[in-house]
C-alpha cells in the first residue's frame, strides 16, 4: 500500500505504518552518516545543543555527490545504516522518529524502535541518481568540514521509502527470511 506522509513526522503517522508498507515522504528531513553521528554523540555527552531537533525528525544515513547544475543534490543514495548503530538508540530516546538507511539493524536499535515508537524505513540502493530527483532543496547546516557526511537539512517531495521495522518491531526482512 502506498502511503503519503509528511516530515516531521506526527506520531499518529507512524502508529499506522507496518513493515512493507510503501511511503513517500514531503517536507524536511536531515542527512547524517557515520563521522557526523560520532559528533552529535559526543555533543550529547558533553552536553552540548545539537544542530537540529531530533523531535519528530527523520535523518537519511547518504552522503551526496555534488549537485549537477540546476540541482539540488547529486546523487542521493542511502547508506549502511549498521554503521549508525551504536548512536542510532541516543539519538531516538530524544526523540528521533524515522532513519532512512539499507541493510539490518542491530538488537538495540530494533529495541530503541519499538521503545521510542519510531520507523526505519529503507531506500533503494543504487537509485541515488532518482532519489535525488526528490530532493528540491539542500542546506549544510553543520560539520562543513565533514564534506559529504556534513549535517544537511533536505525539502523532499515524495522521497520514496519502504518501512522495514515499524513501532511495534516487526521487521520486513525477517518477516521475508520466515516466509522462504
Amino acid at each position: 500500500m502506498d502511503i503519503k506522509i509528511d516530515a516531521p513526522i506526527k506520531q499518529e503517522q507512524l502508529d499506522n505504518l507496518k513493515a512493507g508498507d510503501y511511503v513517500y515522504i514531503t517536507g524536511t528531513i536531515y542527512t547524517a552518516r557515520d563521522a557526523a553521528h560520532k559528533r552529535m554523540y559526543e555533543a550529547i555527552q558533553n552536553n552540548e545543543e545539537l544542530p537540529m531537533e531530533m523531535e519528530g525528525n527523520i535523518i537519511y544515513y547518504m552522503g551526496p555527490s555534488p549537485a549537477r547544475e540546476g540541482r539540488a543534490i547529486g546523487s542521493a543514495g542511502p547508506t549502511t545504516a549498521s554503521r549508525m548503530d551504536k548512536y542510532a538508540p541516543t539519538l531516538l530516546d530524544l526523540g528521533l522518529k524515522g532513519m532512512i538507511g539499507k541493510g539490518k539493524r542491530s538488537k538495540e536499535v530494533l529495541d530503541a524502535v519499538v521503545r521510542n515508537k519510531s520507523i526505519y524505513f529503507a531506500a533503494v540502493g543504487g537509485a541515488g541518481a532518482l532519489l535525488s530527483k526528490c530532493i528540491k532543496e539542500s542546506e549544510v547546516i553543520a560539520y562543513d568540514d565533514l564534506g559529504t557526511e556534513a549535517i544537511r537539512k533536505l525539502k523532499v517531495e515524495d522521497l520514496p521509502a519502504i518501512v522495514v521495522i515499524d513501532t511495534k518491531g516487526n521487521n520486513l526482512y525477517e518477516m521475508v527470511l520466515e516466509n522462504n
